[in-house]
């Protein structure tokens, strides 16, 4: 038969559970006032401050340091007195592009030619953008009742050597003023 404990004993068992658990407590208080002491306001601020720096320079890194290309045209296009267009190059990448050629045409809805006007660069820095007289073009003496099209041809070589080609077609003649953003192809490095 199995013995049933006493009173006592487990009154004696409760103490010893109470004591450990009182000793367990006192240890855990002790613990958390070391770290309070050592974790201050102050310090998680800089350890703060210290990720932010790591995070804005892999970004920086990666915007300013890596080789990439990531070339855009931005195309306005007006209807003022006749047709104007406006035409500007980004080149937000992180190194020169060369031999750059730009064609814009102005067509009819059937692909007739209107008007053309063409810009040949020979290189374009990175973080660079072009814009002026040279990539405006004002079409007069169509009627601005009719749809026409668009035309914007791009062609550069870019950090690696390697030419890179585009085409974009817009329809135009609906709104009176329209804007387009036309990204070449992106180009990573390692990635190419």
């Amino acid at each position: 038969m199995s013995e049933i404990p006493s009173a006592d004993d487990l009154r004696r068992d409760d103490e010893v559970d109470d004591e450990e658990a009182w000793e367990a407590a006192q240890e855990a208080a002790k613990l958390l006032d070391t770290l309070r002491s050592e974790v201050t306001p102050t310090r998680v601020a800089m350890a703060g401050a210290v990720v932010l720096l790591f995070l804005v320079l892999a970004v920086s890194g990666w915007y300013w340091v890596l080789p990439r290309d990531a070339v855009t045209l931005e195309t306005h296009y007006m209807q003022r007195g006749g047709h104007l267009l406006m035409t500007e190059i980004h080149n937000d990448g992180s190194r020169a592009i060369t031999d750059v050629s730009l064609e814009i045409e102005f067509q009819t809805s059937d692909g007739e030619v209107i008007e053309t006007m063409s810009l040949e660069l020979a290189q374009v820095e990175g973080h660079t953008s072009i814009s002026g007289d040279e990539l405006e073009m004002m079409v007069i003496g169509y009627t601005v009742w009719d749809d026409y099209i668009i035309v914007v041809d791009l062609s550069y070589t870019d950090y690696s050597g390697q030419l890179r080609q585009e085409s974009w077609p817009h329809n135009v003649g609906l709104w009176s003023q329209e804007i387009f953003f036309d990204k070449a192809e992106r180009h990573f490095w390692p990635l190419d």
